[in-house]
């Protein structure tokens, strides 16, 4: 079973939050609290854990993943960005939006989308994932946790840990996470395409 590191969450313990990325940078996979709900992450250099990621949620190789960035600055340097892209992301960021846009030569081709190659991005609204970025002193690939068929609100750390405590290696638990998924935009061809309606408010279209 993964280990659980539990913190508090506006103000988690830096000991917890080390260990979890010492994990990724080892090359593991962490669950982790985010403003909109628990999400898988990884390092970008390991190229075996999109596969693994595709197996527990059971989609195909033409799923976009997303890299969960500190700030905008630290976003530009892996995703293409116009001047209505920009505007747009500084406006609703932090916030639970995940944004589409053209990938860099940063990005692993392994990463992007493989006929389009774009990736996700978000900077998200929540103190557990700016601790771990922080740490990681770069973005950390990140895919919401969900599974087939089950209702993710009914479930706990533990019941997550009982899940797939055998394929990722570290659990951080900072209390109850409501389940609700990021609206997702697509920008990666100059105009505004709302792809997912979800958590984050559409005041912009």
């Amino acid at each position: 079973m993964a280990d659980i590191l539990r913190v508090h969450p506006d103000n988690p313990q830096s000991r917890s939050i080390r260990a979890a990325i010492t994990t990724v940078r080892n090359g593991g996979l962490i669950v982790y609290p985010t403003d909109s709900g628990y999400a898988i992450g990884w390092s970008m250099d390991n190229v075996k854990a999109a596969k693994i990621v595709s197996q527990i949620k059971e989609i195909d190789s033409q799923h976009h993943f997303t890299m969960m960035c500190a700030n905008i600055s630290q976003m530009t340097e892996f995703v293409l960005l116009d001047n209505v892209a920009f505007r747009l992301i500084k406006q609703h960021t932090p916030g639970a939006y995940t944004f589409i846009l053209e990938a860099t030569r940063r990005v692993p081709k392994k990463l992007q989308h493989q006929k389009r190659k774009t990736i996700g991005v978000r900077i998200a609204d929540h103190a557990v994932v700016a601790a771990l970025l922080d740490e990681l002193g770069e973005p950390m690939m990140t895919s919401t946790l969900e599974f087939p068929d089950i209702d993710m609100y009914e479930l706990d750390v533990d019941d997550i840990n009982l899940k797939v405590g055998n394929r990722v290696n570290s659990i951080i638990s900072a209390g109850y996470t409501a389940q609700e998924p990021t609206t997702v935009i697509d920008l990666s061809d100059g105009e505004v395409t709302v792809v997912r309606e979800g958590k984050g408010a559409i005041d912009f279209v």
